[in-house]
Formats: structure tokens, sequence, C-alpha cells
């Protein structure tokens, strides 16, 4: 739906919100900030031309006065207050409607969130990129879903950083993922398909010798952009045990090691550090030590019952782009 702005002479001009929000961010790093045109590029993998041009625009939709305004519907100083108070580089909150009951999530939380990621994550790849991709996350399979095709994105491969969780059917929308959002950057889609969670340490390596699975581990270490999956140190999402998941014994010495959030399938406490379990081993996915070196680590994900792991997450700088709704991002100012 478009939005309808004031252009500098008084008479209304319509654009697309997810253009608004791309030209509210590079007017306020320009003007509020202070950011030079070349490092905002940079930055948001943009040229230095579209950067010019949307400052332009910013000043013809009428966001640019003597102040930035915000379109309705944007909350840039939340935005600030949340980047500054967990030294993350960029954040975006997204409203979702009316609040839900205390103690209960929205259940178009997975929509809203991965549509607003997909809006802002359209143009802005490095070349020669390798997107690290979780695809059991329901919110990141709604921004693969919500993805418009890229014609030139510069992203060579889309890899996925944990393999199979869930039931089978789980497992087969969390490929057709992986292929969507491959399809719409026009990249190479590379699949781990594997138990993402091995009954023991000697499955897990026999799965590994596997050259399709050895192939996608190794990608692994070159990661410029991860899309990371977060949740509590819990049964959360689609997981349930047995579903080549951990065990709920395992979960429970998880917790009482300390642990409060899982980084794909990685456990860390309230302060972010890694929690030793023992139950890393079994996992078949990125490690801590290859999602640290990643270039980008982006985290799209809200509602109640993530607050405690989002904020771990940010204790530990695991993210340095967060998409998340308002409340959780009231929450992490409290």
């Amino acid at each position: 739906m478009a939005v309808e702005a004031a252009s500098r002479v008084g008479r209304p001009v319509h654009a697309d919100p997810a253009q608004l929000r791309l030209v509210t961010l590079v007017a306020r790093l320009y003007h509020v900030r202070g950011v030079r045109q070349r490092d905002i590029a940079a930055r948001l993998g943009l040229s230095q031309p579209r950067v010019s041009r949307l400052l332009s625009a910013a000043e013809e939709l009428g966001v640019v006065r003597t102040v930035v305004v915000a379109p309705a519907g944007l909350r840039p100083e939340l935005e600030d207050a949340v980047e500054e108070r967990w030294g993350v580089a960029e954040v975006h909150v997204v409203e979702v409607g009316d609040r839900t009951p205390e103690g209960e999530d929205d259940e178009r939380l997975p929509v809203e969130l991965g549509t607003a990621a997909a809006a802002h994550f359209g143009d802005a790849w490095p070349a020669g990129a390798v997107v690290g991709f979780t695809s059991w996350s329901t919110t990141l399979q709604a921004m693969a879903a919500a993805l418009a095709p890229q014609r030139r994105s510069g992203v060579d491969r889309v890899v996925e950083l944990l393999g199979d969780i869930g039931s089978p059917l789980l497992q087969h929308e969390a490929a057709r993922s992986t292929l969507r959002l491959a399809g719409a950057l026009g990249a190479e889609a590379v699949f781990l398909r594997t138990p993402g969670v091995s009954a023991s340490r000697e499955m897990r390596d026999a799965a590994a010798h596997n050259p399709h699975v050895e192939g996608a581990l190794e990608l692994l270490d070159a990661v410029d952009v991860a899309f990371v999956g977060v949740g509590p140190a819990q049964f959360h999402g689609p997981m349930q045990e047995g579903d080549n998941s951990f065990t709920a014994a395992q979960l429970e010495r998880a917790r009482a090691a300390g642990a409060v959030a899982q980084l794909v399938q990685r456990f860390v406490d309230e302060v972010g550090r890694p929690v030793d379990t023992g139950l890393d081993e079994l996992v078949v996915g990125v490690d801590l030590e290859q999602l640290r070196r990643a270039r980008r680590r982006v985290v799209v994900a809200g509602g109640r019952s993530k607050h405690t792991a989002i904020r771990a997450c940010l204790a530990g700088r695991w993210v340095d782009t967060l998409v998340t709704d308002l409340a959780t991002a009231e929450h992490l100012l409290t």
C-alpha cells in the first residue's frame, strides 16, 4: 500500500513504505549522525549515486526540512536508543497492531517481522557475498517469502547455518525457504541435509562425511551475512523432542549450567557468554567462532518469549543488526 508524504511545495507525494524506510534511514545517517555519503553507501551496500538520489528524495518527500521527520509508523528515536544502549550498528522497530494479553506472543509477529526484514534487506548485499540462513526459523522463512527478486544482488551463495530441525514437513518447508531466498537473490542454494542435532558425536561425525554436508560445513567459514536463529534455552518455534533437536533432559541440563538462550542451537548465558554444556559436539551447523567472524550478524526476532534470549545475544555482541517489535525494543531499554 502506498504511503502519502508531503512534498516541499505542499503537494502530496506517494511512496512505497519500504522506500520511505530506506529514505529515512539514509537521511538520518547523513543529516543527524553526520555520516558521509560514501560511508553510508559502504554500510548499506548501496552505490554512492543511489545514496545521493535517496537524499534528494528525502527532500522531495518532506522527510528532510530543517530536521529529519520520520513518516508515521517508524520509530527512529527508539531505534537510536536501543543502538546506543547495546552498542549495535542497526536496529529496526516494527509496530505489530494492538498488543496481546500479558504473557502471550502475537501470532502475526513472524510474518510482520519477516516482511519488514525483507523490505530492509531488499538491496543491501555486499558483492560476492555468502549469506548464512537459519532455514527452520519461521520468521526468516517469512522474510524469504516476502523478498522481491533482485536483478543483481551480488550474492554468490546462500548456505544453511544448521542441519535439519523439526518434523519431515518442517524440514521440507525449511529447504523450500532456502531455495526461495537463493532464487530471489540470484544465488546458489547450499543445503545442509543432515540432522541438526545428532544422538551422539559418532553419529554426527558419520553424517559430516557426506560430500554435500562437508561442502556446506566448509562454506560456513566464509559467511559474510548471517541470519541467525535465536530462541530461549527450551523448546520453541517448530522444535519438539525427538525431531532432530535436544531432549528435554539435555535442555534442562543446559539451563542448570546457566544457559538462557540458543543461537543456532549453541547456548549462551544471560550476558551472552558461551555455556559449556557438552552438547556442542552433537550439533551439525555453524559454531560460535564462525558466527563471530561473519561480517554482519542479523537477528529478526521478537515477542515476550524471546525477550531474555535477545537481550543475552545483544549483551554478548552476537548481533549487529536487529529487526524486532515495539514491545521488545521497549523492553531492551528497561
